[in-house]
């Protein structure tokens, strides 16, 4: 069993200017193995910012950022994609090639491997995409549908399978509800919470959906004026006292009613 303390996230003093506004100043942040940990923020934050660098797509002004245990800005770029093995990330659209089938696209990290030295057939490639595409609920014909002919609830199962394509440990999830209904995004939230389960995942998740926050979050952490305001389980964070907080979690609970899903 995982140490439950050991940190597989660690951002330390983290300062981020872009554009010449401050974005971040001098923030902190620890995620623990086999944890959801969820970001939540005002409009301007930093939420995605803070995401990007932790996965080594931005460098801040100052601070460190670890990631199982590696400096992620002492890394060559070269040395980030192979750690990035060992994470997926589902951004917010998915982010799937428009011009690449659904098999293609989540065969996409696995020939990337190629780049790296290694080698990895094509028979295998084949079978290890039809197995991530059924762990999310995805049919076989769906493999050769482009992502035009999706819904976008299929996008985001499809987003999934290619984010899981590495047998990652660690998930990068970036508002993962967003733009479906409720029923949908209820379906997906089952769908992340049984990964889990199985594969003994850790997860980092941007998210507004209380109910995503309700029914996966272990711990919310509040971004705002450039640091983490507040960071906890979802009832304590809720009644910390921060016009954001108020405002955020007070209207939304007026119009959103909790799911109530099984804990763990």
């Amino acid at each position: 069993m995982a140490d439950a303390d050991e940190a597989v996230i660690e951002v330390q003093g983290l300062s981020t200017r872009l554009n010449g506004q401050w974005i971040h100043r001098d923030l902190d942040l620890r995620m623990r193995r086999g944890e959801v940990l969820a970001l939540v923020g005002g409009s301007g934050s930093g939420k995605t910012v803070l995401m990007h660098q932790i996965i080594g797509l931005l460098r801040p002004v100052a601070g460190t950022v670890r990631v199982l245990g590696h400096p992620i800005h002492h890394l060559s770029p070269a040395q980030v994609r192979r750690r990035g093995r060992q994470w997926g990330v589902l951004f917010q659209q998915g982010a799937l090639f428009s011009a690449l089938n659904i098999f293609d696209n989540v065969a996409f990290p696995m020939r990337e491997l190629r780049r790296d030295g290694e080698v990895i057939d094509e028979a295998s490639i084949r079978e290890l995409v039809f197995l991530k595409l059924q762990m999310v609920g995805l049919a076989v014909e769906d493999a050769w549908k482009f992502p035009s002919e999706l819904s976008g609830g299929m996008i985001k199962r499809a987003a999934l399978a290619r984010a899981l394509a590495l047998e990652a440990e660690l998930l990068f999830l970036d508002e993962p509800t967003t733009g479906l209904d409720p029923v949908l995004a209820g379906e997906f939230d089952s769908l992340l919470l049984e990964l889990r389960r199985e594969l003994k995942l850790s997860a980092l998740m941007i998210t507004h959906d209380l109910n995503s926050l309700a029914a996966l979050s272990d711990r919310v952490a509040i971004l705002g004026e450039g640091r983490v305001l507040t960071i906890g389980p979802l009832e304590e964070v809720a009644t910390f006292d921060h016009p954001f907080v108020r405002k955020f979690f007070h209207h939304r609970q007026g119009q959103e009613k909790l799911r109530s899903l099984p804990s763990y």
